[in-house]
């Protein structure tokens, strides 16, 4: 029998045979060193440091910039979240359950409602309602249903253990943490900007999420109940003041859920309005409340899910806090009547109105606005894009056109004309939805970012504008479309095609680009003596603006005179059609024409401000002019029409050599009488004729603030013209320029100069 065991090693065979085996122990270690010696270096090191440059930096390739700050930040109190000077200071010792007054009550939710406005304004959680015990004893641990959510957890259950003021702030607290869980997730929802407009972090907190509304609604109306039982121990004012604020949480909360009822405006809209007629008995009743500002505590920052060490409180003045949520309340209300769709441009001006006020709406409104208009690829909860861009398209440059018409969808044979454009359109709505509903977006951004954005779509418009210029000509030859002759200069008669796609993006983007620059006099993007220059560009683009809208026309105008002869009994709805296209394009002629004449009056009035010395240059020891107008252009720089004029072409027409100071006083004087009657005319439009349905006061309001800054011109025209015919007989002027800013000029694109005698 063959033995299994030759050859094995002792250790396995031993192992294979369950004997029990323990190792040798290892053997001494070899010492032959003395140890950690410490050694003076400083010599050496000294000597190293002599042969770096100035700039060098040895650093070992395993420390990183993150090691590096980190060892700054160790032990220094504003930077290291975990250095404390004591144990007390770790810990708030505020006692929730103590009984409160109900002035203290009072006053505790005034400083929440302070607090909360704090937040929309922009400033975290961590420094404004997670700074109060009550919210983080109600929010840790995190509660599942309304009965978790008390400030003492596990707490017996019999109501003679609880406080009556507590359940009510209990109850506000709900109401106020539900609500800002619905802002927050709005907000997060929409395009923003973190940390500029709003600070969405809630630092591992949930704000309420496994709530549902309805139990905090019965929460807050439960506490309403007992409100009205408590006897003598509240007076009857502060229980008025106190169910008046728990109203208000009432009603807020259903605010943020007026996305659900888009389809039914009144309804969305009910409780902002009811909301804005508590407010002014809120405002009186605050002087009944007396502060708890030991209720809230920037230790609780330490609690939080944050490597930033405790901020200070952010504490916002009740006043301030108060008109910050009127403001709220009032632009929310407003806000609904986006939803009354009238037709596309109306709905762009209702946009851009809205988000032009001043102060502009706050960030909860105006991404709730983007709900309205992008909720889930349908415009205003009902219509879809293609609804939207067909209606724009009919009104801008196609009206009653065929190529709009729903039945060439149905149309399968592919020589079919109809087939051609139903697929061509298909293709060109594809291709500018983007850019059009971008255009919607951005206007929903703060100022600064909608001219920074605008600054990017335009390209996509450029880019656009050659992809409509293919497929026009593509459906004008499968149509075989009969040009119109039209005489040139010369009187050679030329013939011209509609291209109503190329021409709808040309009108888009010359506005685009007209609001770039208007937005620049707004945001004081340009210096004083820049004013002269960049009016007469903006002057430059609205005379593009008006030939190109004097083209529009003549094409419409035939289609209207087409669809009288084609036939004995007129299409009412093809009349509507056309007729609202005429009253666009005489709309967008009259716009145009008074941006043309009175930035041409305001370039000529700065331009003399400059010759005269009247407007100071700031020192600019490393750049020139025409690096300031490289840089100026740069956001058209990439735009083919309208073309960019040179350097020279533009120094040329803003400083106006050839012609005289009183010459050039003369022909501002005329185009600011064009632009003064073209203002009253506006002024005087129905809501139907300025496409201003559902914003007509604010679009009226900003009309007659530009007359105004018409009349303003007029003015300083007229003081400039007697101090030039005053220095000509005397040698002095005898007068000084001042340029406003544009908060305090009439109109924040119209600055208009303040001349005042010496």
């Amino acid at each position: 029998m063959a033995d299994f065991g030759i050859g094995i090693p002792d250790d396995i065979a031993r192992l294979s045979l369950g004997q029990e085996y323990d190792p040798p122990p290892p053997p001494p270690p070899d010492i032959k060193t003395e140890g950690i010696l410490a050694v003076d270096i400083t010599e050496k090191f000294a000597q190293a440091v002599q042969t770096l440059a100035p700039g060098d930096l040895v650093k070992d390739g395993f420390f990183t910039l993150f090691e590096s700050v980190a060892a700054l930040e160790i032990m220094d109190p504003k930077m290291d979240s975990g250095c404390v000077k004591s144990a007390d200071d770790l810990e708030e010792l505020y006692d929730v359950s103590r009984p409160l007054l109900p002035e203290e009550v009072l006053g505790v939710i005034d400083q929440l409602l302070c607090h909360e406005m704090a937040w929309h304004l922009g400033y975290p959680l961590s420094q404004t309602l997670f700074t109060s015990v009550y919210a983080e004893a109600l929010l840790m641990p995190t509660p599942i249903t309304v009965g978790e959510a008390r400030f003492v957890r596990n707490a017996p259950n019999d109501s003679s253990s609880r406080s009556s003021m507590l359940e009510i702030l209990r109850a506000y607290c709900l109401g106020l943490l539900k609500a800002c869980g619905y802002v927050n997730e709005r907000i997060r929802s929409e395009h923003y900007y973190e940390e500029e407009d709003f600070v969405t972090n809630t630092y591992n907190r949930t704000l309420l999420a496994e709530i549902q509304p309805q139990a905090v609604q019965q929460a807050i109306q439960e506490a309403r109940s007992l409100l009205a039982t408590l006897g003598e121990e509240v007076s009857d004012e502060i229980r008025e003041a106190l169910d008046r604020r728990l109203q208000l949480r009432s009603l807020f909360l259903d605010a943020t859920q007026c996305p659900q009822h888009m389809r039914e405006p009144d309804v969305a809209r009910k409780p902002w309005l009811e909301a804005l007629q508590l407010l002014p008995s809120i405002k009186s009743s605050h002087s009944l409340g007396r502060p708890v500002d030991e209720a809230f505590s920037a230790k609780l920052q330490r609690k939080l899910a944050s490597t930033m060490p405790p901020r200070p409180i952010v504490k916002l003045e009740f006043d301030d806090a108060f008109g910050h949520l009127l403001r709220l309340f009032k632009d929310g209300a407003q806000l609904i009547d986006v939803l009354h769709y009238s037709d596309s441009q109306s709905l762009q001006t209702f946009v851009s109105t809205f988000q032009a006020k001043k102060p502009q709406p706050l960030v909860y409104v105006r991404t709730l606005l983007q709900t309205f208009l992008f909720n889930e690829m349908e415009v205003l909860g009902s219509m879809s894009i293609r609804q939207i861009m067909d209606d724009d398209f009919a009104t801008v440059s196609m009206p009653a056109s065929p190529q709009l018409d729903r039945a060439n969808d149905e149309i399968e044979f592919p020589q079919d004309p109809r087939f051609v454009m139903a697929e061509q359109m298909e293709l060109f709505r594809q291709r500018a939805a983007q850019p059009f509903l971008d255009v919607l977006r951005t206007f929903c951004q703060n100022r600064c970012r909608v001219r920074r954005t605008l600054c990017h779509i335009i390209r996509d418009w450029e880019n656009l504008q050659a992809d409509a210029e293919e497929i026009d000509q593509i459906i004008q030859v499968k149509v075989k479309e009969r040009p119109m002759r039209q005489s040139t200069g010369m009187g050679i008669p030329m013939e011209t095609y509609s291209l109503p796609l190329s021409s709808w993006t040309y009108l888009y983007k010359m506005r685009l680009m007209e609001w770039i620059v208007q937005l620049g006099f707004e945001l004081e993007v340009y210096q004083p003596d820049e004013l002269a220059g960049m009016y007469w560009y903006l002057n430059y683009l609205a005379k593009w603006r008006v030939q190109h809208t004097e083209r529009i026309k003549s094409f419409v105008i035939r289609r209207a005179e087409e669809s009288r002869a084609a036939s004995q009994h007129p299409n009412p709805a093809v009349d509507r059609q056309l007729e609202r296209s005429l009253a666009f394009i005489r709309l967008m002629l009259l716009d145009s024409a008074v941006t043309w004449e009175l930035s041409d009056a305001l370039s000529c009035l700065y331009t003399v401000l400059t010759r005269l010395k009247l407007v100071k240059v700031p020192p600019r020891p490393y750049s020139n002019d025409e690096l300031r107008y490289d840089l100026r252009m740069r956001p058209f720089a990439a735009i083919g029409l309208p073309t960019l004029p040179s350097f020279d072409e533009f120094t040329q027409g803003t400083s106006q050599p050839e012609v005289t100071t009183p010459e050039i006083l003369e022909y501002a004087e005329k185009a600011l009488a064009g632009a003064k009657k073209g203002f009253e005319v506006l002024s005087k439009f129905t809501p139907e004729d300025s496409f201003s349905v559902g914003s007509h006061d604010r679009w009226v309001g900003s009309k007659k603030n530009a007359l105004k800054a018409c009349i303003a011109t007029g003015i300083a025209i007229s003081a400039l013209q007697k101090a030039v015919k005053r220095e000509q007989e005397t040698g002095e002027l005898k007068i000084k320029a001042e340029v406003p800013t544009p908060d305090k000029s009439y109109h924040d694109w119209w600055i208009v100069p303040r001349i005042i005698p010496t």
